[in-house]
């Protein structure tokens, strides 16, 4: 306690010094024509350490009360810069798809954010222009192309033997599973191949998973505070700025090492594998912002993977436990599913997987996967966009460079739009008639019309979207073919969540699974 009362106070002087400086220094400022999003009092110093040392789970319900108070646009002083919060499904359609180039930006990163991407050279981060749009092409055309992605079907098949042969054993006796541990091995097994071109060994894949979650977690917590006041935070948090490179330099080793690898090989054969990796793809790049173009650095290569693992892994594997989730604690859904699989199946009972041919004939699975989405999206935000010159949206102004933040899951629960919102409904999904087998045609894209965004939406919509789609729908049917899944006696299933890198379940989900009985 002594040491953060140190800090404030430090911090607090010198901010009071920089607001006289600023209030002193400027005589007669322009009136906007139009006022911010409103929002609560800001009390300079205060307000920005008090939000500040806010997890997005902490500003979730806080921010639902001021919706509630203020409209769908909500003002906070966060830093050096205005925060503009948007719950509003039609202001986000206005801004991310009618207006989309104009609000495509992204903010600059905080010093943490910026080591990390390698100052905004990954497609996340990185600012609306020509190496964003050179990167973000060169995932979807090279990598995520429907044509690429049917390549790697045995991949899907070889990580599903995989996480058949881990839950095996559970099935065969009275211990329940902890079910996350089990999805996040597999989907890190099956993004590690996709990235790397290799089938890598337990230990491999491991050490590589253990790199990752280090620095996801860090980031989601204690590496936060060292973006406030840099200067200041290396002298005083000088053991905590140590941890985080140390993480990084963890990270570049085990990725690097894997990437000289498949540079190797790439260098010895004319072709490199059975299938095309995302590395092989970012060693031969161009970058188009120097003078003189360049390839990408190892460090940025580096990056890049990590990004790839990042966005195929925890995302999917979240949606998959809170999807097995809620089949567990409504059996019916679970059951529901297991009979359409079962009519879909061309040899019954006989057959051990599940087809991706045959995902196309399952319409109740593609309803299960879209109310998973909208329930429990992995994200409860967008990342931040920003706009490169003062704009107006919603009778307010957006000033240049102020960050706006879409809240995905209060569109996605708008009553409004959801009969009954908070409930799990696959088959608010499906056709008035289930005798036509087909979903309702639904718009996950937003682009005509916004009910939920799990994937955002507009220019920076996630460019997996495809992939995630096909993993979710391919992994939960052939869990529900192959193993019965139960609720723990005596135990409720909880749907209370918790902020990490993605809205996990706050008490992950432990079942009893048992061999279909077919």
């Amino acid at each position: 306690m002594e040491t953060w009362f140190i800090i404030l106070i430090t911090i607090s002087i010198s901010l009071l010094f920089r607001v006289l400086i600023t209030l002193f220094s400027s005589s007669n400022p322009k009136k906007p024509s139009q006022p911010l999003p409103p929002g609560p009092i800001n009390i300079p110093i205060i307000s920005n350490i008090s939000w500040l040392m806010k997890s997005f789970s902490d500003l979730e319900p806080i921010l639902r009360n001021l919706h509630g108070k203020f409209g769908p646009m909500v003002t906070l002083n966060i830093l050096s810069r205005p925060s503009i919060f948007v719950a509003d499904r039609s202001l986000a359609h206005q801004a991310l798809v009618q207006n989309g180039a104009l609000f495509a930006d992204r903010p600059e990163a905080p010093t943490v954010g910026k080591i990390v991407s390698c100052n905004q050279h990954n497609i996340n981060s990185a600012f609306y222009g020509s190496t964003w749009r050179l990167l973000r092409r060169n995932l979807t055309a090279e990598i995520l192309h429907p044509s690429r992605i049917k390549s790697y079907s045995h991949a899907r098949k070889w990580v599903l033997e995989i996480l058949f042969e881990s839950l095996l054993p559970h099935s065969k006796s009275t211990e329940p599973v902890r079910v996350i541990d089990h999805f996040q091995y597999a989907m890190f097994c099956l993004l590690v191949l996709m990235c790397f071109g290799d089938k890598l060994n337990q230990e491999q894949i491991k050490e590589v998973e253990d790199v990752q979650r280090r620095l996801l977690l860090g980031l989601g917590t204690k590496f936060n505070i060292l973006n406030f006041w840099p200067k200041l935070t290396r002298i005083l948090l000088r053991n905590r700025w140590n941890e985080f490179f140390q993480v990084i330099e963890d990270q570049e080793k085990v990725l690097t090492r894997l990437i000289r690898a498949r540079k190797k090989v790439k260098e010895e054969k004319a072709e490199t594998s059975e299938v095309l990796a995302y590395v092989d793809t970012l060693l031969d790049l161009q970058l188009p912002e120097e003078e003189e173009q360049r390839k990408l650095t190892e460090q940025e290569i580096a990056s890049l993977s990590s990004e790839f693992l990042n966005a195929g892994t925890d995302t999917t594997s979240t949606a998959l436990q809170w999807i097995m989730a809620n089949m567990v604690k409504y059996p019916h859904v679970q059951e529901k599913l297991f009979m359409e699989i079962q009519g879909v199946m061309e040899n019954g009972s006989e057959e051990e997987e599940v087809k991706e041919e045959d995902l196309q004939k399952m319409p109740y699975l593609k309803a299960v996967i879209l109310e998973g989405l909208r329930r429990h999206p992995p994200g409860h935000f967008v990342l931040p966009h920003t706009v490169r010159e003062d704009t107006s949206l919603g009778g307010y102004l957006v000033p240049k460079n102020a960050t706006i933040n879409f809240l995905v899951a209060e569109m996605g629960w708008d009553p409004k739009v959801w009969e009954d919102s908070m409930a799990f409904k696959p088959e608010r999904f499906l056709n008035n008639s289930e005798k036509k087998g087909t979903v309702e045609m639904f718009d996950i894209t937003g682009s005509r019309e916004i009910k939920m965004m799990p994937f955002g939406v507009g220019r920076r919509i996630c460019p997996g979207l495809g992939l995630a789609m096909l993993h979710l729908e391919y992994f939960v049917a052939n869990l529900v073919w192959k193993f019965e899944w139960k609720a723990v006696d005596g135990d409720e299933v909880s749907l209370e969540e918790k902020q990490e890198f993605t809205v996990v379940m706050k008490t992950p989900l432990q079942a009893q699974i048992y061999p279909r009985i077919r």
